[in-house]
C-alpha cells in the first residue's frame, strides 16, 4: 500500500500563497488501481510528483510497501546531457535491475533509432517523452505512477505502449491522473477527487465520477 501522512504543499505566486495539499492524508490499498480527478491547477499533477519522490511536500510523508515509479513520460529527472542509451544505464543502477536489459528494452521500444546515442538535450518533447515511457516500462515497479497521458506517438506505437501497460498492470497498481472518463474507467477499481487542497477516496468509480461531474457544473 502507499500511505500519505499529513501532506501539505503551498506555492508563492504574483495573487500570493496558494495551497494545493491541506494536511492530506490517505491509504492507497494494495492490489488497486487508482484514478485521480480534479480540476485544472487542483495539484493533481503535484500530487503524483510527491508520491514518486520527484518533489518534495511542505510536511508530512508518503510510505510504501514496495517500489513506486516516477511518473510516467515526466523527463525531468533525466540528465539532458546524457543520451539516451547512458540515461537508462543511470536508471538500471539507481533501481539495482541489470543495465543490460534495461538498455536493450528501452532501445528496442523507444524506436528512437540513432537518436538513442544523442544526448536528450537534443530531443523533441515528443522524444523525450517516448524515451520516458519507455525506460519506465522496462523497470520493474510494484505502482506505476501516471500523470495525464497514457500513450506517445502515432496510433501504432499507442496501441504498442498500451499493451504493455496491460502486461505490466498485471502484476502492479496504477495511480493515474487522467481528464479522461474512459481511461480512468479502463485502467483504474477506484477513484480519487483532489479538490481545493483535500482528497476524497472512493471504492467507486461511477460515484465517484457523478461528483467529479457535479463539482464541474459548479465552477462553470
Amino acid at each position: 500500500m502507499i500511505k500519505l501522512s499529513n501532506i501539505s504543499k503551498r506555492y508563492r505566486t504574483s495573487a500570493g500563497v496558494r495551497l494545493v495539499l491541506d494536511d492530506v492524508s490517505m491509504t492507497f490499498p494494495s492490489g488497486k488501481s487508482i484514478g485521480i480527478l480534479g480540476l485544472n491547477g487542483a495539484g493533481k499533477s503535484t500530487l503524483i510528483r510527491i508520491i514518486g519522490d520527484a518533489e518534495p511536500a511542505d510536511a508530512g510523508r508518503v510510505s510504501c510497501d514496495g517500489r513506486i515509479s516516477w511518473p510516467l513520460g515526466y523527463a525531468g529527472g533525466f540528465q539532458s546531457s546524457l543520451t539516451a542509451r547512458e540515461n537508462a544505464r543511470f536508471v538500471a543502477r539507481i533501481y539495482g535491475e541489470d543495465p543490460h536489459y534495461i538498455e536493450d528494452f528501452t532501445y528496442e521500444f523507444s524506436e528512437l533509432g540513432s537518436y538513442f546515442d544523442v544526448p536528450l538535450r537534443s530531443y523533441s518533447a515528443g522524444m523525450r517523452s517516448r524515451f520516458a515511457f519507455s525506460v519506465s516500462l522496462a523497470c520493474n515497479f510494484d505502482y506505476y505512477l501516471v500523470d495525464e497521458a497514457l500513450e506517445t506517438g502515432d496510433a501504432r506505437y499507442k496501441e504498442k505502449f498500451r499493451r504493455a501497460f496491460e502486461e505490466r498492470r498485471a502484476n502492479a497498481s496504477v495511480i493515474l491522473v487522467s481528464h479522461n472518463e474512459q481511461t480512468v474507467r479502463r485502467n483504474c477499481d477506484m477513484a480519487a477527487i483532489l479538490h481545493e487542497g483535500s482528497l476524497q477516496l472512493y471504492d467507486s468509480i461511477k460515484e465517484a465520477m457523478q461528483n467529479y461531474q457535479i463539482l464541474q457544473t459548479r465552477t462553470h
